[in-house]
């Protein structure tokens, strides 16, 4: 088999999978030609086993994606979701400051992009800022960026991306709610051509077990390189 998933976490019941960016996470009509393949179809090769998939992460974001082994795990997991027993934190790259250090953005979003509005919030933490002597907008000599963990209440589609281009904290190498001249100015400077959006850490208790699991995936090269060139230290991440 050619291709393969970076299995982070695998028991009898349940696998996670830190998911490179631009594979999507099941065969879609959407899908077009696709050559990276679908997590579902290649992590059932890869264990010789089939998988229920627990929830979704967009096409261009990278990192941890769950499975169940069976039904029953399934149907646990998804109640798991349903009553917010677990937490998923992402770690993502934006424009700018944040207004504030910590908070919540709570502002509603449309289902699906379309169609009538749903609550929608995401709890974020900015965890390092550079300014750089570089000028990406004819306004200023320097560019501000900000390092910033990310924790969605809800799953509304393209949630932290669309809440972040709320904030007008654009995250970086978002083509579709994004700033372009950003993302030109990060493909131009650091030869960046990913979305900067990482499913980061995952903590829940075992549906059957009750032990606790916290997993955390790691970053992709192109997500680290930003990283140290921008001077942070990636073991300080928390």
């Amino acid at each position: 088999m050619e291709q393969m998933l970076e299995i982070l976490y695998e028991d009898e019941d349940l696998v996670l999978v830190n998911k490179p960016a631009g594979m999507l996470v099941h065969r879609s009509k959407l899908a077009g030609d696709i050559k990276a393949g679908f997590a579902v179809q290649v992590l059932r090769e890869q264990i010789n086993q089939k998988v229920y998939l627990l929830h979704r992460i967009d096409r261009p974001t990278s990192g941890i994606l769950m499975f169940a082994k069976s039904s029953e795990v399934a149907g646990l997991m998804r109640t798991y979701f349903d009553e917010k027993h677990i937490e998923k934190y992402y770690l993502t790259l934006v424009r700018g400051y944040m207004k504030k250090a910590s908070g919540t953005i709570d502002y509603p979003l449309k289902k699906n992009l379309t169609g009538s509005l749903q609550e929608a919030q995401t709890s974020f933490w900015q965890l390092n800022q550079v300014e750089i002597p570089l000028s990406s907008t004819p306004r200023y000599d320097t560019s501000r960026y900000s390092l910033v963990k990310a924790f969605p209440h809800t799953g509304r589609m393209h949630q932290i991306r669309r809440h972040f281009a709320h904030e007008r904290n654009y995250i970086i190498g978002d083509s579709t709610h994004g700033e372009t001249r950003q993302n030109r100015f990060f493909r131009i400077n650091y030869g960046l051509d990913n979305l900067l959006l990482h499913a980061w850490q995952v903590q829940f208790n075992h549906p059957l077990s009750g032990i606790e699991i916290s997993i955390q995936a790691p970053l992709p090269e192109y997500f680290l390189h930003m990283i140290k060139t921008f001077g942070w230290e990636a073991t300080d991440l928390s």
